[in-house]
């Protein structure tokens, strides 16, 4: 253990600790502190349990100790300070976790107590991205030397022959000097050449200019994706835009742009230096606007609807009003709209698709991603929708740092934690339960990936975006997430039995008795380890 982490732990163990986890008796046994785990053991003469937690899904850590009469105490020592005559006090902490378990642990002695807590407080929120436990993480059965993805936009092109007459790999990006949040290669109509790209990219915010990301193969349409516009107050214009954006329909045909805001949104951006896409300029290209909610709004969703859920009144009506507030349900019914109206362009209407909002790394993503699964057989295979996650969310840059930085129970002061990613989970599932057959994978995948966004053994959705991924070193050091959950042994427990392969899209209904809460409680991966008396415990 280094340096950096020792000096955080102050109470490495503590005997005759009592957990208490929901609907299951209480245990006792040594609670243990290490760099990234808090480890609970129980010795049973039958065998042992083990509860293993990854420091880094801690949201929120509550404390509080008494003494021997019963009554709460405030301690006034100072970190570092022994605090004595304690003998017969004891403590409580309750962790909240990012993926909403609730963990209670009744610890004897108030200084051991507050120790743990403040260790856990340091260990959880650690700033360096290189301390984090995926650059330490060494599974026996994994090696570093292995490929770290699934695929690259160079295997999406090659595999796509009917890409090659009008669209290009570009590697204008290739310094990530474009685009930060860019992959280093995209797919680009044939047309444009690389200085037209650099200039549309100096046009849209954070240069997220229009790359495809879907071909339908059926009938030759095609998704892109992109930011805003920076045309501003002043309604300024870019030609080398409006070029890549016309290259990439023929010159009789008409395409859509799916704008992720509002009308109202997208008209306040202009006085903000965003903006959109102007009718005079971009003559075949007709704009539509379906408001998706992001960043705090959805964030504040999340956090009334786990408040809902924790609601001990046990009332009916009380429970659907919150339920109601939250707006959360409507959040899945507008995500699914959106992506079905992108679908629907494409697949009956023979138009192709720019989608964008305002970064192009939320709300874009999540439609991107969805209208792929509405439209895409290979992308509802186990292998192909990790293909998908991969593609339009790690390497289309979502910034998975900040946006899963904390979940619902977090005290902290919101910053840019969003669950976007958490909704496509979610809409996915929707999507799986209307077509129980449709799906290779099952909830469960879907489970394991909302817990590992926001903490993981893997470097998969560590960083914000393959230049950040490239300049910490991380597929070099870390490993992929993807790769394990598809060798054979961990596959098996995340494919759907009844999944039948169709060649036809799936269309969701949208209607709000369609849409349900996702609850998926039953199906969450179990931190506990059962281990046999002869095995020892760690």
């Amino acid at each position: 253990m280094t340096m950096e982490f020792s000096e955080h732990i102050k109470t490495a163990n503590v005997d005759d600790v009592v957990l208490k986890l929901p609907l299951r008796p209480a245990l006792k046994g040594t609670l243990c502190v290490t760099a990234h785990h808090l480890v609970f053991s129980e010795r049973k003469e039958e065998g042992s349990y083990q509860l293993l937690l990854l420091l880094r899904s801690v949201d929120a850590i509550e404390k509080s100790v008494e003494n021997l009469l019963g009554y709460p105490q405030y301690p006034s020592a100072g970190p570092g300070q022994r605090m004595t005559g304690l003998s017969g006090s004891s403590g409580t902490i309750v962790i909240k976790c990012k993926d909403l378990r609730i963990l209670q642990f009744d610890i004897p002695g108030m200084e051991e107590c507050l120790n743990v807590a403040s260790s856990i407080e340091a260990l959880s929120s650690l700033e360096s991205v290189t301390e984090l436990y995926p650059f330490f993480h060494r599974p026996r059965e994994l090696s570093l030397s292995e490929p770290w993805g699934l695929s690259s936009p160079q295997q999406q092109y090659a595999q796509t022959e009917r890409l090659w007459d009008r669209w290009r790999l570009s590697k204008v990006n290739r310094n990530f000097s474009v685009c930060m949040s860019y992959p280093r290669t995209v797919i680009v109509p044939c047309a444009i050449d690389d200085i037209t790209l650099a200039k549309a990219a100096s046009f849209r915010q954070g240069g997220r200019f229009p790359v495809l990301c879907y071909y339908h193969r059926s009938n030759g349409m095609v998704i892109m994706r992109s930011s805003q516009p920076m045309t501003g107050a002043n309604r300024k214009r870019c030609r080398e835009d409006e070029l890549l954006l016309q290259a990439a329909i023929d010159e009789s045909e008409m395409g859509y742009i799916i704008d992720t805001r509002s009308a109202q949104q997208a008209q306040q951006a202009r006085m903000a230096g965003g903006g959109f896409e102007s009718k005079a300029f971009y003559h075949h290209w007709r704009r539509l606007h379906r408001h998706l909610e992001r960043g705090k709004v959805l964030q504040e969703s999340l956090i009334k609807l786990v408040e809902a859920c924790g609601d001990p009144s046990q009332n009916m009506d009380r429970w659907l009003s919150k339920l109601e507030n939250s707006k959360w349900l409507s959040h899945v019914h507008s995500a699914l709209s959106t992506a079905g109206l992108v679908a629907e362009c494409v697949e009956r209407d023979g138009h192709s698709v720019l989608v964008h909002g305002f970064e192009g790394t939320d709300t874009t993503l999540l439609v991107t991603s969805l209208a792929q699964l509405i439209l895409d057989p290979a992308s509802r295979t186990f292998r192909g929708f990790l293909q998908l996650l991969e593609r339009e969310w790690v390497q289309a840059g979502h910034p998975f740092r900040q946006r899963c930085a904390h979940s619902a129970h977090s005290h902290a002061r919101l910053r840019q934690e969003c669950p976007a990613f958490l909704l496509l989970l979610d809409a996915t599932w929707q999507l799986g339960r209307q077509f129980p057959l449709a799906l290779e994978f099952s909830e469960v995948l879907l489970l394991r990936l909302a817990q590992d966004a926001y903490a993981s053994d893997y470097g998969t959705f560590l960083c914000s975006s393959e230049q950040e991924r490239c300049a910490l070193q991380v597929k070099e050091n870390t490993h992929c997430l993807f790769q394990f959950l598809l060798r054979r042994e961990e596959r098996e427990k995340y494919v759907n039995p009844l999944y039948e392969a169709t060649d036809l899209a799936i269309w969701p209904s949208v209607h709000p008795q369609s849409l349900q809460l996702w609850t998926g409680g039953q199906n969450m991966p179990k931190p506990w380890t059962r281990l046999e008396k002869r095995s020892g415990l760690l």
